[in-house]
């Protein structure tokens, strides 16, 4: 036996180590871990929470993982946010002071809160502790799980000393069942809850529920101390039976053809299509009765809504309301997505083939020996002339859009075309005094900033009209294919125009506005070469019938017999001064042919005559002045006394911002070297080299100093020195910069000749440019088109929420509208816009036209604005402001104030309509707060059963022996057609069980 029990082989040793901590240990340690890192230890007193500060006051939430095992929770941590009244110190509490959550549950000041999380509705306190299972984890459904659960809870409350009640969720989600525990120095709460489908009968009424309560807490006083209870009824109304929707339905008669005028086709759609009220629910309270005042029981109730004192209501808005506005901008928007161009959606077909046929025959007019004098047409018929050509070749089914909405769009657009003339150059003037007005003086203000902000155009702008056709065309006549066809016949039109000089109507003359939109700038560049144009042709007229004077003057001298003089002055002398460029006269005037050079014959011939007049000073031939404006002031030639003349000069291209990109990178590609600086330079200096050969020709015999006097004086520096004899005299020089080596100014200055403005080549070609506007146009797609107006859209849709916002004046419309423009005016002015965030502006616009027309639709229900209202008026108006703000608004003297008249009126007028009753104009006060009341025959209740029913009992018992603290107990009772709750708070003295 010793031998074998000495064996080291034969011996087993079993270790068990009882310091090995358990999965649900680990799980209470770090409950606990959690409750120390918040600070959630000991009894934090505060002062008690004021009236409705749950629903107003801020919740802060703070949420944290941990693990049981492999199951996740999240630990969540509900707390109102208090600040503690200045100079008061947070005082200590009372050492046997019940925590929070207890004085909480006796609190009457936030019973029924419209807004707060559940838990706070049903047990009233400001500060708790969720546990909860994980997103993506199933729910703890096992009771013993549950009861695992609660123990958890109660040992992390019991070891770290925190006094702020902790819950778990159990069950379903949805079911929103809590279990919980809060502990306190020999005191204890806690929370349990039942959750049914159907109400049990028994407790379908307030009696029941008290025995409910009162078996509960088994409280062994007689008698039992009173019974706190809080009533709320609650009744949907949905049928607006006599209220209609006051939205009107637009007119599609003016839309869809016959006369549309401007107002028609200038304004954007506004308002929902449906009411966006969808129910009104009106909440009856009774918040301070006590047991044995009111009877509530299966045979009877006194629970009348009329006599509620108090009476609160909430309106459930409707989803997505459809709102003709939104509607507009989602559709218009959609098109930005297209990728089809304007040939793909129409179709070039037999179009082409037929234009061709149609210019020959043209031509073969033309060239007929028996010429019929082609008639001069009027701006009406040119405007129409283009889209016929092309309407001509297509079918009338083919055609998108039909001739009499064409007709209308485009009159609308082009408003010149239809003016009644008298004489053609009384029809210019009208169309020029039209198209220069550009911007009414009263509207510089406020549209002159928006348009700014968003890089739009101006609201009366031929550009944002546009954008209203298509915006209107893509929604009521065809879509995609409609925008195409007018924006082919618009193009149509610009070339037109452009060939027969005829300004586009509608914009602002001057070169491109860069704070525009590029579509903007385009058409402007349009009109600018335009106006070019028609200076130079008129400029041609003048100088042809000046020539042909002259020319009659001189066969009249040699019929005559005369000497060539006329009133002291020699014949060539005067027709050259005929010439000269008089005040204000553009240069453009003076070139009478589409070239870039001027050359002309008999205009050589008159330099000579001019050269040889003028004779020979010297030997040397004296240059004569030309293209003078207008002495500047007294100022004279450094090397002269000749007056100094200020030149006559072209003026400078005017350049849209993507052809300013476009100089910019030609100029930085050549690079930082020395050859590509200087050729950057002389690209820059053109306008400089045309302006100094203009001055040449105006001053003879002048010097860079006194161009550089004229053209930039702070380049011309002035001092008093003395001289020779002692005097003080004034020396000027060029400045330090003219000075320098290879300086531009004395290279352009050398090689520039003397020559006026009229005879140089032209800075801007008109016609080039004018081209490649055109090319621009015809090569936008309609996606293309409809990113360009999205900025005058969006203008638009801003404008017109403003403008119904001033009718209603809502603040929080007011402040949405402002950052709505804020945020699209930050996007539209990036050279290329996130569309996506752009999509958010619009869904900003949306929700602006849905709370305007929510207002609409309780100002019509409440009866606003109507003369019988009288001096409630005003408080009937705050009272819909409210609705529309607010999550729960008070009816201000309940059923007999003005507001409440009115909601029972509706009540009243809904069951007539539901029961197919007669609507009397005296109707009964009858109860309709329960559906146990007598009927009496045919009559009908003012209200219909409650939807939903919440009934809150309170009470301060000693539990669970006779000599036990008195502590807190509350029931808080859901009462609805399919669901009934009980969230019950009962609490007990620890002290000596």
């Amino acid at each position: 036996m010793m031998a074998a029990d000495s064996d080291p082989e034969s011996e087993v040793f079993e270790i068990t180590d009882f310091t090995t901590a358990s999965e649900w240990e680990r799980f209470v340690s770090r409950v606990e871990e959690v409750l120390n890192d918040w600070k959630l230890i000991g009894n934090n007193s505060n002062k008690p929470p004021e009236k409705g500060e749950y629903t107003s006051g801020t919740w802060e939430e703070k949420t944290q993982d941990i693990n049981f095992a492999d199951f996740k929770f999240s630990v969540t941590h509900h707390c109102l946010k208090q600040e503690s009244e200045e100079g008061e110190g947070k005082e200590e509490p009372e050492e046997d002071a019940f925590p929070t959550a207890m004085q909480d549950l006796l609190c009457m000041n936030n019973d029924f809160p419209p807004r707060a999380h559940c838990l706070v509705r049903w047990y009233g306190m400001r500060e708790f502790v969720v546990i909860s299972p994980g997103a993506n984890c199933e729910a703890v459904i096992s009771e013993s799980k549950c009861n695992l659960l609660l123990s958890s809870i109660s040992i992390s409350l019991a070891n770290t000393g925190c006094q702020v009640p902790m819950f778990v969720q159990i069950q379903q989600k949805w079911r929103r069942m809590y279990h919980g525990e809060c502990q306190g120095l020999g005191v204890r709460t806690d929370f349990e809850m039942v959750h049914l489908r159907k109400v049990p009968s028994q407790y379908n009424h307030l009696s029941g529920l008290l025995d409910i309560f009162k078996s509960k807490i088994g409280c062994p006083l007689t008698p039992l101390p009173p019974i706190n209870i809080a009533i709320r009824f609650t009744y949907v109304l949905q049928d607006w039976q006599q209220y209609s929707w006051p939205q009107q339905p637009p007119d599609f008669d003016a839309l869809l053809g016959g006369e549309v005028g401007g107002v028609e086709f200038g304004k954007l759609p506004f308002g929902a299509c449906e009411d966006p009220i969808s129910e009104l629910h009106l909440a009856t309270t009774w918040p301070h009765l006590t047991e044995g005042i009111v009877v509530d029981n299966d045979v009877y109730s006194d629970l009348d809504p009329l006599q509620a004192p108090h009476w609160s209501v909430r309106v459930r808005k409707a989803d997505s309301p459809t709102c003709l506005l939104g509607d507009f901008l989602t559709e218009f928007f959609k098109l930005c997505s297209k990728k089809e161009s304007t040939e793909e959606i129409l179709g070039r077909g037999p179009v082409e083939e037929e234009g061709k046929d149609d210019i020959s025959h043209a031509l073969s007019k033309l060239t007929e020996p028996t010429a019929v004098p082609i008639p001069k047409l009027s701006v009406s018929n040119m405007v129409h002339s283009a889209r016929k050509r092309i309407r001509r070749h297509r079918r009338v089914d083919e055609s998108p859009l039909s001739n009499d909405v064409l007709n209308s769009i485009l009159l609308y657009l082009f408003p010149d075309a239809a003016i009644d003339k008298s004489s053609s150059e009384n029809s210019e003037s009208k169309a020029s005094q039209l198209n220069t007005d550009g911007k009414p003086e009263e509207k510089e203000s406020d549209d002159y900033n928006l348009y700014n902000q968003l890089k739009s155009a101006p609201s009366d702008s031929l550009t944002y009209r546009l954008a209203l056709c298509v915006c209107l065309v893509n929604f009521y006549h065809g879509g995609v294919r409609a925008v195409a066809h007018l924006w082919q016949e618009f193009v149509l039109e610009m070339r037109y125009r452009w060939e027969n000089n005829y300004l586009v109507y509608g914009l602002a003359s001057g070169p491109p506005d860069l704070r525009c939109c590029l579509l903007h700038q385009k058409l402007q560049m349009l009109n600018c070469c335009i106006e070019r144009k028609r200076a130079r042709d008129d400029g041609r007229k003048t100088a042809e019938g000046g020539k042909e004077k002259e020319r009659e003057r001189g066969r009249e001298r040699k019929v005559s017999g005369t000497t060539g003089t006329e009133n002291g002055r020699l014949g060539p002398e005067s027709a050259e001064m005929g010439r000269e460029v008089s005040p204000g006269k553009s240069w453009d005037s003076w070139s009478d042919s589409e070239d870039e050079f001027f050359e002309c014959l008999s205009d050589t011939e008159e330099m000579k005559e001019a050269g040889s007049t003028d004779g020979e000073k010297g030997g040397a031939k004296v240059a004569k002045p030309d293209g003078r404006l207008h002495p500047h002031g007294k100022l004279t030639l450094l090397n002269s006394q000749e007056p100094l003349y200020i030149p006559v000069t072209q003026e400078p291209a005017p350049m849209t911002e993507d052809l300013l990109e476009e100089q910019s990178e030609v100029l930085a590609k050549l690079g930082t070297s020395a050859e590509g600086a200087h050729l950057r330079a002389r690209m820059q200096s053109a306008c400089l080299l045309s302006d100094m050969e203009s001055f040449k020709a105006a001053n003879p015999g002048c010097t860079l100093e006194d161009f550089v006097r004229w053209y930039s004086p702070r380049d011309y520096v002035e001092e008093e020195v003395v001289d020779e004899n002692g005097d003080t005299v004034v020396r000027g020089d060029l400045s330090a910069r003219m000075k320098i080596p290879g300086n531009m100014w004395m290279e352009a200055w050398a090689t520039a000749k003397t020559t006026p403005a009229r005879r140089q080549r032209r800075l801007f070609d008109d016609t080039k440019e004018a081209e490649k506007v055109l090319h621009y146009l015809a090569v936008q797609k309609p996606a293309d088109l409809t990113r360009h107006l999205l900025p005058c859209i969006l203008h638009a849709a801003i404008l017109k929420e403003k403008e119904e916002e001033s009718v209603e004046d809502i603040l929080s419309v007011r402040k949405a509208i402002q950052q709505a423009t804020s945020h699209a005016s930050k996007l539209l002015r990036h050279p290329s816009p996130d569309y996506k965030k752009l999509e958010d502006v619009i869904t900003q616009l949306i929700a602006v036209e849905t709370v305007i027309a929510r207002s609409r639709s309780l100002k019509a229900k409440f009866g606003i604005g109507k003369a019988e209202q009288g001096d409630n008026a005003e408080d009937l108006e705050r009272f819909v402001s409210s609705l529309l703000e607010e999550p729960e608004v008070s009816v201000i003297g309940a059923g007999r104030g003005p507001a409440g008249s009115i909601i029972h009126k509706l009540f009243v007028s809904a069951q007539r309509a539901a029961l197919l009753a007669p609507l009397d104009e005296d109707t009964g006060r009858g109860g309709g707060a329960d559906d146990k009341k007598p009927m009496g025959g045919a009559s009908v209740p003012d209200f219909p059963p409650p939807a939903g029913r919440e009934i809150l009992l309170r009470t301060c018992v000693p539990r669970p022996a006779p000599y036990s603290k008195a502590l807190p107990q509350r029931l808080f009772c859901v009462l609805m057609r399919e669901d009934f709750r009980l969230a019950g708070a009962f609490s007990s003295d620890t002290s000596f069980f």
